[in-house]
């Protein structure tokens, strides 16, 4: 992410992603990976299709991410790249409130990420990811804490 954010941004961002978006992160069973499983991080913005044009105008401000759409009409605006998620959290974390906590553990679980060098340092990192169970509301959210 090569912007940097006024504080007034970087305020009225946290602010949006206090209320239409999500912070989480997914451990993917993948066998392509050393341990079988793919940590993926993600902030998402949510809006109708009816905004778009605003919507488009704040995503391109982050200079960062996509906008997909679902079926349902909403747009979604989607920030995956770990270098990304760590450089823009870093930015808005003193002006979230709703979703500090979820930020300050994907803080966490990126830099941890960066260091795992063994399974018993892997199943520590996905205790952590499922510590995202008890800070979002997800119904579907599946544990996948591995057994050394």
């Amino acid at each position: 992410m090569s912007k940097v954010f006024s504080s007034t941004k970087s305020a009225y961002l946290a602010g949006f992603l206090d209320g239409d978006g999500s912070i989480y992160v997914r451990l993917k069973p993948n066998k392509d990976y050393r341990y079988g499983f793919q940590i993926a991080p993600y902030i998402v913005f949510f809006q109708s299709n009816k905004g778009r044009e605003k919507f488009e105008k704040l995503c391109s401000v982050m200079g960062i991410g996509y906008i997909r759409e679902r079926n349902d009409g909403i747009l979604e605006y989607v920030i995956n790249r770990q270098a990304e998620i760590q450089t823009f959290l870093k930015a808005i974390y003193p002006y979230l409130v709703l979703k500090r906590e979820q930020a300050k553990l994907m803080l966490k679980i990126l830099e941890k990420k960066k260091m795992v060098k063994s399974q018993k340092e892997f199943n520590q990192l996905a205790q952590l990811v499922d510590q995202f169970r008890n800070l979002n509301y997800s119904k579907k959210r599946k544990r996948y804490t591995l057994t050394p």
